[in-house]
């Protein structure tokens, strides 16, 4: 095939070559054509130059049609339920995790130009913009699926692409438990915290299940409540009966109509949420996320990336001065928005890898205002330092928890 040699052993009769596709990518840019079969079959009868018989024709169509539709040769791939993300790092190395780690697969891009044509066919799928002037580019594909690319030379290796699925899959708390996430003590304490409304962050790393525990733990909320979600891109859908879901937008390719997070926080709160939640914070919004929480807005939530619970208020100090605000103030609206961390780590073992919840904290401030996090268990659901603390802020909203 024209820039890719698939796990199909395509045979060298069947391979269109860079060039054939490119002019037939130009002809139905230009004259609005679809890659249908029969738009396929007219671009290819006035761009060949010579006779194509039946036959060739079939075989040229549908190697055309893996060069010119959807995610071509990785399409099967990311088709797979398992798949979580699949990355071509270079033409010669595409890679993709189902759950245990990267596996390397049998498919490879002939050079860096097919790679580019694919990932600017992508971005263009999504109405963004990847060339010379912008080469990279962060959007969400018309069927849920993450794309991020970077074209070389930016990428110093070769064209960069990286596409995460997002699975609509609903897991609740029960399905967590049976799934090792966390044991039965965790369990408990976690339904404790949605009971007394506890203001609460997800965070760990790439990957570790935050979006995944978030939505299981509003799908456990009060139904009662009214959840409005703000997100980057749509992947939360708890199972509740009353969510509103707003998203951000990027950029057009004119460069116009973007809505960023900050703009939907403020909107959110003109519509009476009773849980406001910011999907993944990892910006200048957590600042009115903050002042969201301490305006009566209880039961709050979102993810944020950090390596351990101590970390957190730092990273936040850091998102916040983003902002423009600077430490001082965010700790002051830190210790009235948020009382509980949930800390998230992705672990392997002999049975792959396995998300777990490894530590829930509390923030507490000394008496200069400074805040600080505390582990109040661990994995286990054993009570650590800040256990007294979380205990008293339960028992505030009247939730009695006993840690055994």
């Amino acid at each position: 095939m024209p820039g890719v040699e698939s796990v199909d052993n395509t045979s060298s009769a069947e391979r269109v070559p860079p060039e054939l596709v490119e002019r037939i990518q130009q002809r139905l840019a230009t004259e609005g054509g679809l890659p249908t079969s029969a738009g396929l079959a007219a671009a290819v009868r006035a761009e060949a130059g010579v006779l194509v018989s039946d036959a060739q024709m079939l075989k040229l169509i549908r190697a055309l049609r893996r060069e010119l539709v959807g995610a071509g040769p990785l399409a099967e791939f990311l088709a797979d339920p398992r798949t979580t993300d699949v990355v071509v790092n270079a033409p010669d190395d595409v890679r993709i995790d189902r759950g245990s780690g990267w596996e390397r697969l049998p498919v490879s891009f002939t050079d860096d130009a097919a790679v580019q044509r694919l990932a600017r066919r992508l971005a263009a799928s999504a109405e963004r913009r990847l060339d010379d002037a912008h080469p990279y580019v962060d959007a969400q594909l018309p069927d849920g699926t993450r794309l991020h690319a970077v074209l070389s030379p930016t990428a110093a290796s070769g064209t960069c692409l990286s596409l995460r699925v997002l699975r609509p899959a609903r897991y609740d708390l029960e399905t967590l438990l049976g799934s090792g996430t966390f044991p039965i003590a965790i369990h408990r304490l976690l339904t404790a915290l949605l009971r007394a409304r506890l203001a609460y962050l997800i965070t760990g790393g790439t990957g570790t299940g935050k979006t995944t525990l978030l939505a299981a733990m509003l799908g456990a909320a009060d139904p009662a409540d009214r959840i409005v979600t703000v997100e980057d891109v749509a992947e939360l859908h708890p199972a509740h009966p009353h969510v509103v879901s707003l998203v951000a937008r990027a950029d057009n390719v004119e460069g116009i109509g973007r809505i960023g997070l900050r703009d939907l926080v403020r909107q959110a709160l003109r519509m009476r949420p009773d849980r406001l939640v910011v999907g993944e914070v990892r910006g200048a919004e957590v600042i009115d996320l903050l002042i969201a929480l301490n305006t009566g807005h209880q039961g709050g939530a979102g993810t944020l990336h950090a390596n351990t619970v101590a970390d957190v208020p730092a990273r936040l100090a850091a998102l916040g001065s983003l902002g423009g605000m600077d430490s001082a103030a965010l700790h002051a609206q830190l210790i009235g928005a948020v009382q509980v961390i949930v800390h998230l780590a992705r672990e392997t073992s002999a049975g792959g890898n396995t998300r777990v919840i490894t530590e829930i904290g509390v923030l507490t401030a000394d008496p200069n205002g400074r805040v600080s996090a505390e582990r109040a268990c661990d994995r286990h659901g054993t009570p650590a330092a800040g256990a007294t603390d979380l205990e008293r802020m339960l028992a505030e909203r009247g939730v009695i928890h006993r840690w055994r």
